[in-house]
């Protein structure tokens, strides 16, 4: 990894909006599959996916889900149960209730909480399938109340054999029995839209390559979406006190996932920067999917040497990354200072994978600096809101005339009539259509 100060040090990577042409492709297949349906959804799936499938066999069978567990080793679905009781239990504090505020002029005034009716869950294949994605989407729409939630993904993410069964154990265990075996920018339009086998949705949740991303881009308003997720990043904030070996390693444990992916070391300490640059060129070598991390680190990865930690936390908020480890004498005393982080993971035991897989917070968090205005997924993702209003006759009287006002300076004569009419009527002692 190049060492480099923080004044030479620029991330030359812009947010994906796909080239003219895949843009132009995932408009036709979103065209097709609203106009065509099951026609057009299996026509993509055999030409994308290579497998040629009846509209009968889209939907995964409760035999298949049975079957995976056979494929699976114990200490798997040992892990899964495991992380998933921590999951369900850090997103259950996020559970929001329903209020109402009784005034002393009898107004009430309040907020209705209600689950989406119908939550779409894409699980990707390609470069590696995700389980663990599986409960971090499932999980809070479980939490928050939502009664239908269906599972897409590519019919072959686990090559020739079909669905990898490690996602279909996971989706069993999460509760999951909607599965339909299609994926791309046709399984996003079929959620959005619905087609004869699929029935549409509210929201659609989970990572895709380019195409799948914008077409969540271009079937939303139609229906609502998690985000436009960007390749993964890390940054690792840390002084001479950090284990060379151990930041190389959470360096690389995201620089694997995507050639796009970024790691970032952010540090004050020279020999820190040049133990962590030689650690990762070794640990290189030793890594499955040394190609991938390698072209991550080439093209994405940094090394930035600061003045001091202060500066450290200057480059860090400028910055805004998915994650953030702080690996430092004092974490806890820096982390006030953190203003944009998608997670923050404080010293050195608390490594980028135990957020992704089994601590219990979302693992789907915001990229491409978006931090800086959103956050990681939660139960209020799968949530709606509604105001309530109920005037009282006395609070009407009262702030009728205000609202007029407002109302005719903005030249919307209409709004306030139907204000004034009942001030008229209540005003000539008519109350035949107000409170007794």
């Amino acid at each position: 990894m190049k060492v480099q100060s923080s004044s030479e040090f620029k991330l030359q990577r812009e947010v994906e909006y796909g080239t003219p042409e895949q843009n132009q492709t995932v408009k036709e297949i979103v065209a097709a599959i609203k106009k065509e349906g099951d026609t057009a959804l299996l026509r993509y799936t055999e030409r994308f996916d290579g497998v040629t499938l009846t509209p009968d066999a889209l939907r995964v069978t409760p035999k298949e889900l049975e079957a995976a567990y056979s494929r699976v080793e114990e200490s798997f679905v040992t892990a899964i149960r495991a992380a998933a009781v921590n999951i369900r239990s850090f997103h259950a504090r996020q559970k929001r209730n329903s209020w109402m505020d009784l005034q002393p002029d009898g107004t009430i005034l309040g907020q209705i909480i209600r689950p989406l009716k119908r939550v779409g869950v894409y699980v990707p294949g390609g470069k590696a399938a995700y389980p663990s994605s599986v409960l971090m989407n499932v999980i809070p729409a479980q939490i928050a109340g939502v009664p239908e939630i269906v599972m897409v993904t590519p019919p072959a993410t686990g090559g020739k054999a079909g669905i990898d069964p490690y996602i279909l154990v996971a989706a069993a265990e999460a509760g999951v029995h909607e599965i339909y075996r299609v994926g791309g920018a046709q399984a996003i339009a079929a959620l959005a839209f619905g087609t004869e086998s699929i029935e549409p949705v509210d929201k659609i949740c989970g990572p895709g390559n380019i195409y799948v991303a914008l077409a969540k881009r271009e079937v939303y308003g139609a229906v609502d979406i998690d985000s436009i997720a960007g390749p993964s990043e890390i940054v690792v904030l840390a002084d001479d006190s950090a284990e060379p070996g151990y930041v190389a390693a959470d360096l690389l444990s995201q620089a694997e996932h995507d050639e796009m992916a970024s790691a970032i070391l952010v540090t004050p300490s020279h020999e820190l920067a040049y133990a962590v640059a030689a650690e990762v060129e070794r640990q290189l070598l030793e890594l499955p999917r040394q190609s991938i991390a390698r072209a991550s680190v080439e093209a994405y990865g940094a090394i930035i040497i600061v003045e001091d930690i202060e500066e450290g936390i200057s480059v860090v908020n400028r910055l805004a990354p998915e994650h953030l480890e702080i690996v430092t004498a004092d974490p806890m005393g820096l982390l006030g200072s953190i203003e944009n982080a998608g997670a923050i993971f404080l010293g050195p035991y608390s490594s980028e994978p135990v957020g992704d897989y089994f601590a219990g917070p979302n693992h789907i968090i915001p990229t491409n600096g978006t931090a800086r205005f959103s956050s990681p997924v939660d139960v209020d993702d799968f949530i709606k809101k509604s105001s309530l209003i109920y005037y009282s006759k006395e609070a009407l009287l009262r702030d009728g005339h205000s609202i007029i006002e407002l109302a005719r300076r903005e030249g919307l004569e209409g709004h306030a009539r139907a204000i004034e009419i009942r001030l008229e009527n209540e005003g000539k002692g008519g109350d035949s259509h107000g409170e007794q």
